[in-house]
Protein backbone atom coordinates (compact mmCIF):
# COMPACT_ATOMS: atom_id res chain seq x y z
CA UNK A 1 0.00 0.00 0.00
CA UNK A 2 1.45 3.38 -0.99
CA UNK A 3 1.63 6.42 1.26
CA UNK A 4 -1.06 8.12 -0.82
CA UNK A 5 -3.36 5.10 -0.58
CA UNK A 6 -2.85 5.04 3.19
CA UNK A 7 -3.73 8.72 3.48
CA UNK A 8 -6.82 8.20 1.31
CA UNK A 9 -7.93 5.27 3.46
CA UNK A 10 -7.41 7.29 6.65
CA UNK A 11 -9.35 10.18 5.21
CA UNK A 12 -12.31 8.11 4.08
CA UNK A 13 -12.54 6.20 7.34
CA UNK A 14 -13.12 9.43 9.20
CA UNK A 15 -15.41 11.17 6.75
CA UNK A 16 -14.51 14.79 6.09
CA UNK A 17 -12.46 15.31 9.21
CA UNK A 18 -8.83 14.38 9.63
CA UNK A 19 -7.70 13.42 13.12
CA UNK A 20 -4.20 12.10 12.57
CA UNK A 21 -1.74 14.10 14.66
CA UNK A 22 1.50 15.60 13.54
CA UNK A 23 4.71 14.83 15.38
CA UNK A 24 7.41 17.39 16.19
CA UNK A 25 10.32 15.26 15.12
CA UNK A 26 11.71 16.23 11.75
CA UNK A 27 13.58 19.22 10.43
CA UNK A 28 15.02 19.80 6.99
CA UNK A 29 17.44 22.07 5.26
CA UNK A 30 14.62 22.99 2.92
CA UNK A 31 12.50 24.38 5.73
CA UNK A 32 10.52 22.94 8.64
CA UNK A 33 8.56 19.89 7.60
CA UNK A 34 6.05 20.29 10.38
CA UNK A 35 5.11 22.39 13.39
CA UNK A 36 2.74 20.64 15.77
CA UNK A 37 0.55 23.67 16.36
CA UNK A 38 -0.11 24.42 12.73
CA UNK A 39 -1.18 21.21 11.06
CA UNK A 40 -4.11 22.06 8.85
CA UNK A 41 -7.32 20.10 9.08
CA UNK A 42 -7.25 18.89 5.54
CA UNK A 43 -10.96 18.43 5.22
CA UNK A 44 -12.03 21.78 6.62
CA UNK A 45 -11.99 23.88 3.48
CA UNK A 46 -12.83 22.66 0.03
CA UNK A 47 -13.49 25.92 -1.82
CA UNK A 48 -11.09 27.10 -4.49
CA UNK A 49 -11.34 28.93 -7.82
CA UNK A 50 -12.66 26.69 -10.57
CA UNK A 51 -9.72 27.56 -12.78
CA UNK A 52 -7.38 25.89 -10.34
CA UNK A 53 -9.67 23.03 -9.39
CA UNK A 54 -10.17 22.11 -13.04
CA UNK A 55 -6.47 22.28 -13.85
CA UNK A 56 -4.40 19.15 -14.28
CA UNK A 57 -3.78 17.93 -10.75
CA UNK A 58 -0.99 15.46 -11.31
CA UNK A 59 2.19 17.23 -12.41
CA UNK A 60 5.50 15.75 -13.35
CA UNK A 61 7.22 18.95 -12.26
CA UNK A 62 6.24 21.79 -9.99
CA UNK A 63 3.79 23.68 -12.20
CA UNK A 64 1.15 23.14 -9.51
CA UNK A 65 3.20 25.33 -7.18
CA UNK A 66 3.26 28.15 -9.73
CA UNK A 67 -0.51 28.03 -10.15
CA UNK A 68 -1.07 27.80 -6.42
CA UNK A 69 1.23 30.75 -5.73
CA UNK A 70 -0.50 32.77 -8.44
CA UNK A 71 -3.87 32.30 -6.77
CA UNK A 72 -2.38 33.13 -3.37
CA UNK A 73 -0.92 36.30 -4.86
CA UNK A 74 -4.29 37.33 -6.30
CA UNK A 75 -6.31 36.64 -3.15
CA UNK A 76 -3.70 38.22 -0.87
CA UNK A 77 -3.72 41.41 -2.95
CA UNK A 78 -7.52 41.49 -2.96
CA UNK A 79 -7.68 41.10 0.82
CA UNK A 80 -5.10 43.82 1.43
CA UNK A 81 -6.97 46.20 -0.88
CA UNK A 82 -10.31 45.43 0.79
CA UNK A 83 -8.91 45.89 4.31
CA UNK A 84 -7.31 49.25 3.52
CA UNK A 85 -10.35 50.43 1.52
CA UNK A 86 -12.70 49.46 4.34
CA UNK A 87 -10.60 51.36 6.88
CA UNK A 88 -10.48 54.35 4.52
CA UNK A 89 -14.25 54.29 3.99
CA UNK A 90 -14.96 53.87 7.71
CA UNK A 91 -12.77 56.84 8.62
CA UNK A 92 -14.32 59.21 6.12
CA UNK A 93 -17.84 57.94 6.77
CA UNK A 94 -17.33 58.89 10.42
CA UNK A 95 -16.76 62.52 9.54
CA UNK A 96 -13.25 62.65 8.16
CA UNK A 97 -12.39 64.53 4.96
CA UNK A 98 -13.79 63.06 1.74
CA UNK A 99 -12.16 62.69 -1.64
CA UNK A 100 -14.58 65.04 -3.38
CA UNK A 101 -13.45 67.90 -1.15
CA UNK A 102 -9.82 67.42 -2.20
CA UNK A 103 -7.06 68.26 0.22
CA UNK A 104 -6.80 65.73 3.01
CA UNK A 105 -9.18 63.29 1.35
CA UNK A 106 -7.10 63.15 -1.78
CA UNK A 107 -3.84 62.77 0.14
CA UNK A 108 -5.30 59.98 2.25
CA UNK A 109 -6.33 58.16 -0.90
CA UNK A 110 -2.77 58.38 -2.20
CA UNK A 111 -1.42 57.16 1.14
CA UNK A 112 -3.89 54.27 1.11
CA UNK A 113 -2.82 53.21 -2.38
CA UNK A 114 0.84 53.37 -1.37
CA UNK A 115 -0.04 51.39 1.73
CA UNK A 116 -1.62 48.61 -0.34
CA UNK A 117 1.37 48.45 -2.68
CA UNK A 118 3.83 48.33 0.23
CA UNK A 119 1.85 45.59 1.97
CA UNK A 120 1.65 43.43 -1.14
CA UNK A 121 5.38 43.88 -1.79
CA UNK A 122 6.17 42.99 1.83
CA UNK A 123 4.33 39.68 1.45
CA UNK A 124 6.52 39.00 -1.58
CA UNK A 125 9.78 40.09 0.07
CA UNK A 126 9.12 37.93 3.13
CA UNK A 127 8.69 34.92 0.82
CA UNK A 128 5.27 34.06 2.21
CA UNK A 129 4.53 31.93 -0.87
CA UNK A 130 7.75 29.94 -0.93
CA UNK A 131 7.09 26.32 -1.83
CA UNK A 132 8.90 24.92 1.21
CA UNK A 133 6.42 26.58 3.60
CA UNK A 134 3.19 26.03 1.68
CA UNK A 135 0.63 23.69 3.15
CA UNK A 136 2.38 22.61 6.34
CA UNK A 137 3.95 24.10 9.45
CA UNK A 138 3.55 27.52 11.05
CA UNK A 139 6.29 29.24 9.07
CA UNK A 140 3.87 30.39 6.36
CA UNK A 141 1.63 32.11 8.92
CA UNK A 142 4.63 33.56 10.72
CA UNK A 143 5.94 35.13 7.53
CA UNK A 144 2.54 36.67 6.78
CA UNK A 145 2.47 38.22 10.26
CA UNK A 146 6.08 39.39 9.99
CA UNK A 147 5.38 41.05 6.64
CA UNK A 148 2.27 42.77 8.01
CA UNK A 149 3.95 44.03 11.17
CA UNK A 150 6.98 45.13 9.16
CA UNK A 151 4.85 47.29 6.87
CA UNK A 152 3.08 48.98 9.74
CA UNK A 153 6.32 49.49 11.62
CA UNK A 154 7.93 51.04 8.56
CA UNK A 155 4.98 53.35 7.99
CA UNK A 156 4.99 54.39 11.65
CA UNK A 157 8.68 55.31 11.43
CA UNK A 158 8.16 57.30 8.22
CA UNK A 159 5.18 59.14 9.69
CA UNK A 160 7.10 60.10 12.83
CA UNK A 161 10.37 61.07 11.13
CA UNK A 162 8.73 62.98 8.28
CA UNK A 163 6.17 64.61 10.57
CA UNK A 164 3.27 63.50 8.38
CA UNK A 165 -0.11 64.17 9.97
CA UNK A 166 -2.23 61.06 9.47
CA UNK A 167 -5.18 59.63 11.30
CA UNK A 168 -3.83 56.65 13.21
CA UNK A 169 -7.23 54.98 13.36
CA UNK A 170 -7.06 54.53 9.60
CA UNK A 171 -4.09 52.18 9.95
CA UNK A 172 -5.18 50.79 13.31
CA UNK A 173 -8.30 49.42 11.63
CA UNK A 174 -6.53 48.06 8.57
CA UNK A 175 -3.83 46.20 10.56
CA UNK A 176 -5.90 43.70 12.57
CA UNK A 177 -8.55 43.30 9.87
CA UNK A 178 -6.02 42.70 7.11
CA UNK A 179 -3.82 40.39 9.20
CA UNK A 180 -6.79 38.29 10.32
CA UNK A 181 -8.21 38.02 6.80
CA UNK A 182 -4.81 37.09 5.36
CA UNK A 183 -4.40 34.31 7.92
CA UNK A 184 -7.91 33.02 7.27
CA UNK A 185 -7.24 33.14 3.53
CA UNK A 186 -4.05 31.11 3.92
CA UNK A 187 -5.81 28.66 6.21
CA UNK A 188 -8.63 28.17 3.70
CA UNK A 189 -6.18 27.61 0.86
CA UNK A 190 -4.14 25.27 3.03
CA UNK A 191 -7.22 23.18 3.82
CA UNK A 192 -8.00 22.92 0.12
CA UNK A 193 -4.40 22.04 -0.76
CA UNK A 194 -4.13 19.39 1.94
CA UNK A 195 -7.39 17.81 0.84
CA UNK A 196 -6.00 17.52 -2.67
CA UNK A 197 -2.84 15.98 -1.25
CA UNK A 198 -4.84 13.35 0.59
CA UNK A 199 -5.95 12.07 -2.80
CA UNK A 200 -2.49 12.10 -4.29
CA UNK A 201 -2.49 15.50 -5.98
CA UNK A 202 -0.08 18.42 -5.59
CA UNK A 203 2.58 16.23 -4.01
CA UNK A 204 6.33 16.43 -4.38
CA UNK A 205 7.61 12.98 -5.33
CA UNK A 206 10.72 12.07 -3.36
CA UNK A 207 13.29 9.30 -3.18
CA UNK A 208 14.66 8.71 0.31
CA UNK A 209 18.36 7.83 0.50
CA UNK A 210 20.26 6.36 3.45
CA UNK A 211 20.69 3.39 5.75
CA UNK A 212 17.55 1.21 6.06
CA UNK A 213 16.82 2.31 9.63
CA UNK A 214 17.17 6.00 8.73
CA UNK A 215 15.04 5.60 5.61
CA UNK A 216 12.30 3.87 7.61
CA UNK A 217 12.37 6.64 10.23
CA UNK A 218 11.98 9.46 7.69
CA UNK A 219 9.22 7.70 5.75
CA UNK A 220 7.39 6.96 8.99
CA UNK A 221 7.55 10.63 9.97
CA UNK A 222 6.18 11.68 6.58
CA UNK A 223 3.26 9.33 7.18
CA UNK A 224 2.44 10.97 10.51
CA UNK A 225 1.93 14.41 9.01
CA UNK A 226 -1.61 15.10 7.82
CA UNK A 227 -1.60 16.51 4.31
CA UNK A 228 2.14 15.85 4.00
CA UNK A 229 3.63 17.43 0.89
CA UNK A 230 5.78 14.43 0.05
CA UNK A 231 4.99 11.19 -1.76
CA UNK A 232 7.76 8.64 -1.33
CA UNK A 233 8.15 6.83 -4.66
CA UNK A 234 11.13 4.75 -3.63
CA UNK A 235 14.25 4.33 -1.55
CA UNK A 236 17.95 4.10 -2.34
CA UNK A 237 20.23 2.15 -0.01
CA UNK A 238 24.03 2.01 0.13
CA UNK A 239 25.74 -0.65 -1.97
CA UNK A 240 25.71 -4.08 -0.35
CA UNK A 241 22.12 -4.12 0.84
CA UNK A 242 19.87 -6.69 -0.82
CA UNK A 243 16.44 -5.55 0.42
CA UNK A 244 13.82 -5.22 -2.33
CA UNK A 245 11.59 -2.94 -0.31
CA UNK A 246 11.31 -1.05 2.96
CA UNK A 247 8.33 -2.05 5.12
CA UNK A 248 6.66 0.63 7.27
CA UNK A 249 3.47 -0.73 8.84
CA UNK A 250 1.20 -1.53 5.87
CA UNK A 251 3.27 0.56 3.47
CA UNK A 252 5.82 -1.11 1.17
CA UNK A 253 8.32 1.28 -0.37
CA UNK A 254 10.37 -0.26 -3.19
CA UNK A 255 14.15 -0.05 -3.11
CA UNK A 256 14.92 1.41 -6.52
CA UNK A 257 18.70 1.40 -6.58
CA UNK A 258 21.85 2.08 -4.63
CA UNK A 259 22.99 5.59 -3.76
CA UNK A 260 25.23 5.94 -6.82
CA UNK A 261 22.32 5.43 -9.24
CA UNK A 262 19.84 7.86 -7.68
CA UNK A 263 20.08 10.46 -10.46
CA UNK A 264 18.98 7.91 -13.07
CA UNK A 265 15.97 6.87 -10.98
CA UNK A 266 15.03 10.52 -10.47
CA UNK A 267 14.66 10.86 -14.22
CA UNK A 268 12.68 7.61 -14.50
CA UNK A 269 10.26 8.32 -11.63
CA UNK A 270 9.90 12.05 -12.15
CA UNK A 271 10.92 12.66 -8.53
CA UNK A 272 11.03 16.30 -7.45
CA UNK A 273 13.49 15.82 -4.62
CA UNK A 274 15.95 13.42 -3.03
CA UNK A 275 15.81 13.23 0.76
CA UNK A 276 19.03 12.19 2.48
CA UNK A 277 18.18 10.40 5.73
CA UNK A 278 21.02 10.46 8.25
CA UNK A 279 24.66 9.97 7.27
CA UNK A 280 25.76 8.42 4.02
CA UNK A 281 28.75 6.18 3.58
CA UNK A 282 31.50 8.54 2.54
CA UNK A 283 30.15 11.41 4.64
CA UNK A 284 29.85 14.92 3.23
CA UNK A 285 31.70 14.00 0.05
CA UNK A 286 28.93 11.53 -0.86
CA UNK A 287 26.31 14.23 -0.32
CA UNK A 288 28.27 16.68 -2.47
CA UNK A 289 28.62 14.10 -5.25
CA UNK A 290 24.92 13.34 -5.02
CA UNK A 291 24.19 17.04 -5.48
CA UNK A 292 26.42 17.13 -8.56
CA UNK A 293 24.66 14.08 -9.99
CA UNK A 294 21.29 15.79 -9.56
CA UNK A 295 22.36 18.85 -11.55
CA UNK A 296 20.17 19.18 -14.59
CA UNK A 297 17.42 16.93 -13.21
CA UNK A 298 15.46 19.82 -11.62
CA UNK A 299 15.22 17.71 -8.47
CA UNK A 300 16.01 19.28 -5.12
CA UNK A 301 18.27 17.88 -2.42
CA UNK A 302 16.81 17.73 1.10
CA UNK A 303 18.81 16.80 4.18
CA UNK A 304 16.76 15.30 7.01
CA UNK A 305 18.31 16.43 10.28
CA UNK A 306 19.03 13.97 13.06
CA UNK A 307 17.85 16.61 15.53
CA UNK A 308 14.52 15.70 17.08
CA UNK A 309 12.05 17.81 19.04
CA UNK A 310 13.85 21.02 18.06
CA UNK A 311 11.73 23.65 16.33
CA UNK A 312 12.94 25.33 13.16
CA UNK A 313 13.30 28.85 14.64
CA UNK A 314 15.95 27.56 17.07
CA UNK A 315 18.10 26.22 14.24
CA UNK A 316 20.39 28.58 12.32
CA UNK A 317 22.90 27.84 9.58
CA UNK A 318 26.11 29.86 9.58
CA UNK A 319 28.84 28.95 7.09
CA UNK A 320 32.42 29.38 8.31
CA UNK A 321 35.14 29.04 5.66
CA UNK A 322 32.99 26.70 3.60
CA UNK A 323 31.93 24.67 6.63
CA UNK A 324 28.14 24.84 7.20
CA UNK A 325 27.59 25.02 10.95
CA UNK A 326 24.19 24.32 12.47
CA UNK A 327 23.62 26.48 15.53
CA UNK A 328 20.91 25.31 17.92
CA UNK A 329 19.74 28.03 20.29
CA UNK A 330 19.33 26.90 23.87
CA UNK A 331 15.90 27.59 25.35
CA UNK A 332 15.63 30.60 27.65
CA UNK A 333 13.11 30.93 30.43
CA UNK A 334 13.48 34.63 31.27
CA UNK A 335 13.82 37.81 29.28
CA UNK A 336 11.81 40.06 27.00
CA UNK A 337 9.93 37.29 25.23
CA UNK A 338 8.56 35.99 28.51
CA UNK A 339 7.66 39.52 29.62
CA UNK A 340 5.72 40.04 26.40
CA UNK A 341 3.97 36.69 26.90
CA UNK A 342 2.90 37.81 30.38
CA UNK A 343 1.60 41.12 29.00
CA UNK A 344 -0.46 39.27 26.41
CA UNK A 345 -1.80 36.98 29.15
CA UNK A 346 -2.94 39.93 31.27
CA UNK A 347 -4.68 41.77 28.45
CA UNK A 348 -6.29 38.68 26.92
CA UNK A 349 -7.49 37.15 30.21
CA UNK A 350 -8.97 40.44 31.44
CA UNK A 351 -10.77 40.92 28.13
CA UNK A 352 -12.01 37.31 28.16
CA UNK A 353 -13.41 37.59 31.69
CA UNK A 354 -15.20 40.81 30.76
CA UNK A 355 -16.62 39.59 27.46
CA UNK A 356 -17.57 36.14 28.74
CA UNK A 357 -19.14 37.33 32.00
CA UNK A 358 -22.75 36.75 30.79
CA UNK A 359 -21.83 33.20 29.72
CA UNK A 360 -20.02 32.56 32.99
CA UNK A 361 -23.11 33.67 34.90
CA UNK A 362 -25.38 31.43 32.84
CA UNK A 363 -23.13 28.40 33.33
CA UNK A 364 -22.99 29.03 37.07
CA UNK A 365 -26.80 29.04 37.21
CA UNK A 366 -26.97 25.76 35.24
CA UNK A 367 -24.48 24.07 37.58
CA UNK A 368 -26.45 25.12 40.66
CA UNK A 369 -29.68 23.82 39.13
CA UNK A 370 -28.08 20.53 38.02
CA UNK A 371 -26.63 19.24 41.29
CA UNK A 372 -25.96 20.22 44.87
CA UNK A 373 -22.64 21.77 45.66
CA UNK A 374 -20.50 24.82 44.92
CA UNK A 375 -20.28 26.39 41.46
CA UNK A 376 -16.49 26.33 41.38
CA UNK A 377 -14.04 23.52 41.94
CA UNK A 378 -10.66 24.54 43.33
CA UNK A 379 -7.82 22.07 43.12
CA UNK A 380 -4.17 22.40 44.04
CA UNK A 381 -1.87 22.29 41.01
CA UNK A 382 1.85 22.78 40.53
CA UNK A 383 3.00 25.76 38.50
CA UNK A 384 6.27 27.24 37.38
CA UNK A 385 9.31 26.20 39.41
CA UNK A 386 7.15 23.96 41.60
CA UNK A 387 5.02 26.79 42.99
CA UNK A 388 1.62 25.49 44.07
CA UNK A 389 -1.64 27.33 43.40
CA UNK A 390 -5.38 26.76 43.46
CA UNK A 391 -6.68 26.20 39.94
CA UNK A 392 -10.31 27.26 39.46
CA UNK A 393 -12.75 25.35 37.26
CA UNK A 394 -16.49 25.03 37.00
CA UNK A 395 -17.55 22.01 39.04
CA UNK A 396 -18.31 19.12 36.68
CA UNK A 397 -18.30 16.28 39.24
CA UNK A 398 -20.17 15.36 42.37
CA UNK A 399 -18.90 16.92 45.58
CA UNK A 400 -17.51 13.56 46.79
CA UNK A 401 -15.35 13.07 43.68
CA UNK A 402 -12.03 13.13 45.55
CA UNK A 403 -13.18 10.56 48.10
CA UNK A 404 -14.63 8.31 45.37
CA UNK A 405 -11.39 8.29 43.38
CA UNK A 406 -9.77 5.48 45.39
CA UNK A 407 -12.56 3.07 44.47
CA UNK A 408 -12.06 3.81 40.76
CA UNK A 409 -8.27 3.41 40.59
CA UNK A 410 -8.51 -0.13 39.24
CA UNK A 411 -10.61 1.13 36.31
CA UNK A 412 -8.01 3.69 35.26
CA UNK A 413 -7.75 3.94 31.45
CA UNK A 414 -4.88 6.40 31.54
CA UNK A 415 -1.18 5.62 31.31
CA UNK A 416 1.70 6.54 33.57
CA UNK A 417 0.64 8.92 36.32
CA UNK A 418 -2.54 10.04 34.54
CA UNK A 419 -5.96 8.96 35.77
CA UNK A 420 -8.52 8.88 32.96
CA UNK A 421 -11.88 7.16 32.83
CA UNK A 422 -14.06 7.67 29.77
CA UNK A 423 -17.34 6.97 31.55
CA UNK A 424 -16.43 8.38 34.94
CA UNK A 425 -19.51 7.98 37.20
CA UNK A 426 -18.48 11.02 39.24
CA UNK A 427 -19.26 13.42 36.38
CA UNK A 428 -22.59 15.24 36.63
CA UNK A 429 -25.13 15.56 33.82
CA UNK A 430 -24.18 19.09 32.83
CA UNK A 431 -20.56 18.29 33.63
CA UNK A 432 -20.34 16.00 30.61
CA UNK A 433 -21.05 18.70 28.07
CA UNK A 434 -19.09 21.25 30.09
CA UNK A 435 -16.06 18.99 29.72
CA UNK A 436 -16.81 18.06 26.12
CA UNK A 437 -16.62 21.69 25.01
CA UNK A 438 -14.02 22.72 27.65
CA UNK A 439 -16.46 25.19 29.20
CA UNK A 440 -15.46 24.00 32.67
CA UNK A 441 -12.04 25.56 32.09
CA UNK A 442 -13.26 29.12 31.45
CA UNK A 443 -12.69 30.25 35.08
CA UNK A 444 -9.00 29.54 34.56
CA UNK A 445 -8.77 32.95 32.90
CA UNK A 446 -8.74 34.18 36.50
CA UNK A 447 -5.64 32.07 37.18
CA UNK A 448 -4.03 33.58 34.09
CA UNK A 449 -4.84 37.10 35.24
CA UNK A 450 -3.36 36.34 38.67
CA UNK A 451 -0.17 35.02 37.11
CA UNK A 452 -0.53 31.38 38.18
CA UNK A 453 -1.05 30.20 34.61
CA UNK A 454 -0.64 31.30 31.01
CA UNK A 455 -3.03 31.14 28.08
CA UNK A 456 -0.81 28.52 26.43
CA UNK A 457 1.53 26.14 28.19
CA UNK A 458 2.03 22.59 29.47
CA UNK A 459 -0.84 20.77 31.16
CA UNK A 460 -1.35 21.89 34.79
CA UNK A 461 0.06 19.13 36.99
CA UNK A 462 -1.29 17.62 40.19
CA UNK A 463 1.10 17.41 43.17
CA UNK A 464 0.81 13.60 43.18
CA UNK A 465 1.88 13.53 39.53
CA UNK A 466 4.87 15.78 40.16
CA UNK A 467 6.01 13.60 43.05
CA UNK A 468 6.26 10.69 40.63
CA UNK A 469 8.34 12.56 38.05
CA UNK A 470 11.53 10.90 36.89
CA UNK A 471 14.30 12.16 34.64
CA UNK A 472 13.53 15.07 32.34
CA UNK A 473 9.78 15.18 33.02
CA UNK A 474 10.30 17.89 35.65
CA UNK A 475 11.27 20.29 32.84
CA UNK A 476 7.53 20.75 32.42
CA UNK A 477 7.74 23.08 35.41
CA UNK A 478 10.19 25.53 33.80
CA UNK A 479 7.31 27.64 32.48
CA UNK A 480 3.75 28.35 33.59
CA UNK A 481 1.06 25.78 32.79
CA UNK A 482 -1.58 26.81 30.28
CA UNK A 483 -5.32 26.74 29.78
CA UNK A 484 -4.55 25.13 26.44
CA UNK A 485 -1.48 23.70 24.79
CA UNK A 486 -0.16 21.08 22.42
CA UNK A 487 -1.69 18.36 24.61
CA UNK A 488 -5.11 20.02 24.17
CA UNK A 489 -5.05 20.14 20.37
CA UNK A 490 -3.43 16.75 19.83
CA UNK A 491 -5.75 14.31 21.53
CA UNK A 492 -6.44 15.62 25.05
CA UNK A 493 -7.56 12.66 27.16
CA UNK A 494 -6.71 10.22 24.36
CA UNK A 495 -3.00 10.92 24.85
CA UNK A 496 -0.88 8.42 26.70
CA UNK A 497 1.60 9.44 29.38
CA UNK A 498 4.64 9.44 27.10
CA UNK A 499 2.87 11.42 24.38
CA UNK A 500 1.60 13.98 26.87
CA UNK A 501 5.07 14.45 28.32
CA UNK A 502 6.68 14.80 24.91
CA UNK A 503 4.22 17.42 23.71
CA UNK A 504 4.73 19.43 26.90
CA UNK A 505 8.52 19.24 26.77
CA UNK A 506 8.49 20.21 23.10
CA UNK A 507 6.46 23.30 23.95
CA UNK A 508 8.65 24.23 26.92
CA UNK A 509 11.76 24.40 24.75
CA UNK A 510 10.31 25.70 21.48
CA UNK A 511 7.40 28.00 22.28
CA UNK A 512 6.95 31.31 20.49
CA UNK A 513 4.25 33.98 20.38
CA UNK A 514 3.44 33.02 16.81
CA UNK A 515 3.15 29.40 17.88
CA UNK A 516 0.85 30.44 20.74
CA UNK A 517 -1.45 32.17 18.27
CA UNK A 518 -1.58 29.00 16.17
CA UNK A 519 -2.35 26.87 19.23
CA UNK A 520 -5.16 29.22 20.31
CA UNK A 521 -6.57 29.13 16.79
CA UNK A 522 -6.54 25.34 16.71
CA UNK A 523 -8.02 25.22 20.23
CA UNK A 524 -11.17 26.95 18.99
CA UNK A 525 -11.47 24.34 16.24
CA UNK A 526 -10.93 21.48 18.71
CA UNK A 527 -13.62 22.90 20.99
CA UNK A 528 -16.10 23.02 18.11
CA UNK A 529 -15.15 19.50 17.01
CA UNK A 530 -14.02 17.86 20.26
CA UNK A 531 -11.79 14.79 20.15
CA UNK A 532 -10.65 13.03 23.32
CA UNK A 533 -12.71 15.25 25.63
CA UNK A 534 -14.16 13.45 28.67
Amino acid sequence: MSAVDERRRGYRSRGSRLTRRTQPVLASSAGPLGQPWAAADAGRSQNAPAALADAELVDSGKSWAKRYRRWLRITDAAIVAIAVAAAYAFHFEEGGPVLSRGGAGGSYLAVSIAFVVAWVLALEVHRTREETVLGIGSEEYKRVLDATLGVFGGIAIIVIVAGIDVVRSHFALALPAGALLLLINRWQWRGWLNRQRLFGHYLSKVIVVGEPSDVEYVIRQFGKVSGAAYEVVGAALPAGYTESHVQISAQRVPVLCDVDSVAEKVAETGANAVVVAGRLQGGTRSIRQLGWALEGTRAGLVLASSLTDVAGPRIHWRPVEGLPLMHVELPRFTGGKHTLKRLVDIVASAAALLILSPLLGALAWIIVRDSKGPVFFRQERVGRNGKRFKMVKFRSMVTTAEQDLAALRDLNEGAGLLFKLKNDPRITTCGRWLRKYSLDELPQFWNVLRGDMSLVGPRPQLPCEVEGYEGDVSRRLLIKPGITGLWQINGRSNLGWDESVRWDLYYVENWSLTGDIMILWRTFRVILHPVGAY
